[in-house]
């Protein structure tokens, strides 16, 4: 019998196993991604780590562990269910180009069995690994490797690329196969064929180890990578559900103070109706969920873009799911307290952040409310042509409308059309959705699996920018300003200050004149590893609201600029070109943002 773990404890072995490894523990890093326009959120423990696996030196070294916050939403309509969060813990562990298959295969089976960290009787675990294709041979090293630990070869199971492999990001670049841990729930196979993967629940995935062996070329070869890669990934409230034999990881104990708050709020008791149940899950995903995003480092504010559009989408979601279990009027606060209380220790970052977190939730709550009455008016009116329809079905144009105008949620359409004999023409509703939100919901879902953002020169050129912006800024403004987050896409840079006014039209101007002397004094860029402490003596910025590991990279443009970063930068600054703010504006209370573009500049490399 496997003992009862909390997420702490599971976070505290992680950690401390592979520390006794020889890993640096490095410190997770912002929900929101700087220079990433693949995602809005941070979706993997990797995802922060991308120069480092892409070949640029770690200043902790070539042997890292941590836990990542990560917020995913490709599958928001999902949560309600037993399994499905939006936000998750990741714990993971890198060799960048030191030990590879062997050694980590190795690592993974001790710490799952090992008496010492998880204690998982050996025969609960089977094993995948890459069954090869043309042009790359099936992974049997990592085969031979699991039986020499102990795996027996029947509960080792070879599966095609779209189970066990990984990359490359784009059409080429690194690449190569994983091989992903399996409990074995004890539940009866579903049939004769029954393995993991399969969806009827007897295995459950418990980690996955990527080996980066190849790189994919333009020609489609995959030649040998030179430096070998080892990247891992563990879900900490899944683990500590299996661990603990639950049905649910809303049974873990991060979840049971959530639930219990609700249910005082509610008046609505959890595991007696699966109808309340669904929302009590939705609810107490939602509200941590948001709780994380507004108390991040670089946190954002509800919108109807991006990242704040998935934040208001789960505030939102949350509300409308407590007045169906019966809560009247604003009450997210009081879960996001509890939340707050339950992970303090592991995210200092909360420290300071409670009263920003429950003012926006109230704000965003009450906004929705009057939303909710002024929807529900709207349908009201239209309900007596609606109900002339002898389908008796709401065009989608018109739930679209309703949800587009008024923010009416879909499902809210739906129920109310329930009430009255009637059914929403999803797939015209999906039709309208797709058109007016596409950029949106590519972006919450995330490009591709890895989290891997765009490196390529143009973006490169952007990142440098910013540098050179965020210090022009402090020389114009004053040295209150500070960065609150940045982000990048092949088009443009946006870059969020705090500043209490707008700024005036001379200011912009001095500014940008700022940013583009340095670039015409083709200012050289230097790289440079130190500690923490020396980087601040030095005079580098950094968020230092983020957390950063003991040893940093400081990044230096000329005399004009030195900045903590992980990078990618221009050689020297003759090679961003042209620099223009294309607009100033707010983004939140006290928070400014510019829009700027950049035009011309030398080749990287010239």
């Amino acid at each position: 019998m496997i003992e009862f773990m909390t997420v702490d404890e599971l976070r505290s072995k992680y950690i401390a196993f592979f520390k006794s490894k020889g890993h640096a523990e490095i410190s997770g890093q912002s929900l929101i991604p700087d220079n990433d326009p693949t995602v809005l959120f941070t979706t993997a423990g990797m995802q922060p780590l991308v120069p480092y696996l892409s070949g640029q030196n770690h200043p902790e070294g070539t042997r890292l562990t941590d836990y990542q916050k990560c917020v995913r939403t490709g599958d928001i309509d999902s949560v309600g269910d037993p399994s499905h969060l939006t936000f998750f813990e990741m714990l993971g562990n890198w060799s960048l180009g030191d030990y590879f298959k062997k050694e980590s295969i190795a690592f993974s089976w001790e710490f799952l069995t090992g008496k010492e960290w998880l204690a998982i009787p050996p025969e609960k675990i089977s094993v995948t690994v890459f069954a090869g294709e043309e042009g790359v041979p099936r992974d049997d090293e990592a085969a031979v490797i699991w039986e020499s630990c102990g795996v027996p070869r029947e509960r080792i199971f070879y599966l095609p690329r779209s189970d066990n492999w990984w990359g490359p990001a784009g059409l080429t670049g690194p690449c190569g196969p994983d091989t992903e841990i399996f409990y074995d729930t004890g539940k009866e196979a579903c049939a004769s064929h029954c393995r993991p993967g399969c969806p009827c629940g007897k295995y459950v995935e418990i980690w996955n180890n990527v080996f980066m062996q190849y790189n994919k070329t333009a020609d489609g070869t995959f030649e040998p990578l030179s430096r070998k890669c080892v990247d891992t990934g563990m879900g900490a409230e899944r683990t500590v559900a299996m661990l603990g034999g639950m049905k649910s990881v809303y049974e873990t104990d991060v979840f049971v103070p959530i639930i219990r708050c609700i249910e005082s709020l509610s008046g609505k008791k959890y595991g007696e109706n699966e109808d309340v149940d669904i929302s009590i899950r939705i609810i107490s995903d939602h509200v941590r969920t948001a709780t994380f995003i507004l108390g991040d480092q670089k946190a954002v504010t509800p919108s109807n873009v991006g990242a704040g559009y998935i934040l208001r989408r789960v505030i939102r979601r949350a509300v409308r799911h407590g007045r169906k279990i019966g809560i009247e009027g604003a009450f997210l606060a009081k879960p996001a307290d509890v939340v707050i209380g339950e992970y303090i220790k592991a995210y200092p970052e909360f420290e300071g952040k409670k009263d920003f977190i429950f003012e926006q939730l109230g704000a965003e709550e009450d906004k929705f409310l009057a939303t909710l009455k002024k929807g529900e008016a709207e349908f009201e009116k239209l309900l007596p042509n609606l109900l002339k329809n002898p389908q008796k079905t709401i065009p989608g144009r018109v739930a679209f409308r309703l949800y587009d105008t008024f923010g009416f949620p879909i499902e809210l359409t739906e129920e109310l059309g329930r009430e009255h004999g009637m059914t929403v023409d999803i797939d015209s509703f999906k039709e309208e959705e797709k058109k007016h939100q596409e950029e949106s919901r590519t972006l919450s879902a995330g490009a591709f699996k890895s989290g891997l953002g765009d490196h390529s020169e143009i973006s490169t050129k952007y990142h440098t920018a910013t540098h050179l912006l965020h210090e022009a800024l402090k020389r114009v403004l004053g040295p209150e300003v500070a960065q609150k987050g940045s982000n990048i896409t092949p088009e443009r840079l946006r870059f969020d200050f705090s500043f209490s006014r707008a700024l005036t039209k001379e200011e912009v101007q001095k500014v940008e004149d700022l940013v583009n002397e340095q670039i015409a004094r083709d200012l050289p860029v230097s790289v440079e590893e130190m500690s923490l402490d020396d980087a601040k003596d030095t005079g580098a910025r950094a968020l230092f609201g983020d957390k950063y590991g003991e040893r940093v990279t400081v990044y230096s443009i000329g005399d004009f600029s030195k900045e903590v970063c992980a990078g990618p930068h221009v050689e020297h600054t003759a090679q961003i070109g042209q620099f223009k703010i294309t607009k100033e504006q707010s983004s939140s209370a006290g928070v400014r943002r510019i829009r700027a573009v950049i035009s011309g500049g030398l080749p990287l490399g010239a």
